[in-house]
């Protein structure tokens, strides 16, 4: 499945006042390295147990170009990859990793200027034992990511659109984002006020 390419042009900020925050993932979710691109793509999803790194290996052969890999682990002891997965999986063409949990190699991946959208490090990896689907529905930073859902990230964050709501939602960011294209910052600035005035006044504020 391919994204529209205007979705790279669309701010998680942007993303998040249009979905909400159960579509936000966790903040502790960050890029390991800086300034990093803004990525989008479709979820090619992941699910590791803790301690356990298989799976990730395997759908860096496996995920199409342009996806953006989502793992679910809340692991926060073992490295879910380091450098030669992450420069495999740039040199098949995945966009970007979002990790509920760890890498290592940084220096390697900064190096290589492959996005990774990640708790953080640390030097140990994990173990290739235990065999789980790809694909399937997971629960990545506190948000449910079906494969084929549009995941943008930047240095704001994550947010995930969900498929089925996919056109609407650009529609929504396209219209939003003219708007406010629209709107000098005197125009912002006043209505700004009427509208903390009027909640002010709602509640007999003064000063």
């Amino acid at each position: 499945m391919t994204t529209p390419p205007e979705f790279h042009d669309v701010p998680t900020t942007t993303l998040a006042d249009l979905l909400g925050r159960d579509q936000v993932m966790d903040r502790a979710i960050r890029p390991l390295w800086g300034p990093v691109p803004r990525v989008a793509g479709p979820a090619f999803t992941v699910s590791c147990p803790p301690g356990d790194n298989l799976m990730l290996h395997a759908a860096i052969h496996r995920a199409e170009p342009g996806s953006v890999i989502v793992v679910e682990s809340g692991d926060l002891d073992w490295a879910l990859a380091g450098g030669n997965v992450c420069a495999v999986a740039q040199r098949r063409g995945v966009a970007a990793f979002v990790a509920d949990g760890l890498i290592r190699d940084l220096a390697e991946v900064r190096a290589m200027r492959f996005p990774v959208f990640a708790r953080g490090v640390v030097p140990i990896p994990g173990a290739k034992k235990v065999v789980r689907p790809l694909n399937g529905p997971v629960r990545c930073a506190g948000v449910r990511v079906e494969a084929g859902d549009v995941v943008v990230a930047d240095e704001e964050g994550v947010v995930v659109v969900p498929a089925g709501r996919r056109a609407q939602v650009l529609a929504d960011a396209r219209a939003k984002l003219a708007k406010e294209a629209d709107e000098t910052l005197d125009e912002w600035q006043a209505a700004h006020r009427g509208r903390i005035d009027a909640i002010l006044a709602d509640h007999a504020f003064e000063g």
